[in-house]
């Protein structure tokens, strides 16, 4: 049986707009694409000099949720029903997928595939596929994270 419960139409949709709102007003005001992963990796790298607007950009989404939380307590509500280990060795994976796709489903989905990016278009289906991929096989072949 699936569970609708957190099927939230509205709120995904007007995530999606805010979302492409502001990877097209980096590109349009600043010249950059909405990667996070390159915006944050660059805040660690000694070889970038244009850290000013990254910093602003990182804690703009870090203030971002805690407004979210703020307005809207029952955000916080969500229950995961899968392990904190589990969750960092998925985080874990992440990063270094980002890396070795050189960016991450913002740089890729929302930014390169606006820019008819065949590279991105490429990567961002080996995104989702990898994505289907791992919820089938830790899902209905491991029976984790039911």
């Amino acid at each position: 049986m699936i569970d609708y419960s957190n099927f939230t139409p509205y709120s995904a949709l007007m995530g999606g707009v805010l979302i492409g709102l502001s990877a097209s007003m980096l590109l349009l005001f600043n010249g950059k694409i909405c990667g996070i992963s390159g915006i944050t990796g660059q805040l660690l790298s000694f070889k970038t000099s244009d850290k000013k607007w990254r910093w602003f950009f990182f804690f703009g989404l870090i203030c971002g949720g805690a407004i979210i939380f703020q307005a809207y307590p029952s955000s916080q509500n969500f229950q995961s029903e899968t392990s904190t280990a589990l969750l960092v060795v998925a985080g874990l994976l992440v990063g270094y997928g980002t890396r070795l796709g050189n960016g991450c489903t913002s740089g890729h989905g929302v930014c390169g595939i606006s820019r008819l990016s065949f590279r991105s278009t490429v990567a961002t289906v080996v995104f989702m596929l990898a994505g289907v991929i791992s919820v089938y096989v830790f899902r209905h072949v491991l029976g984790v994270g039911q």
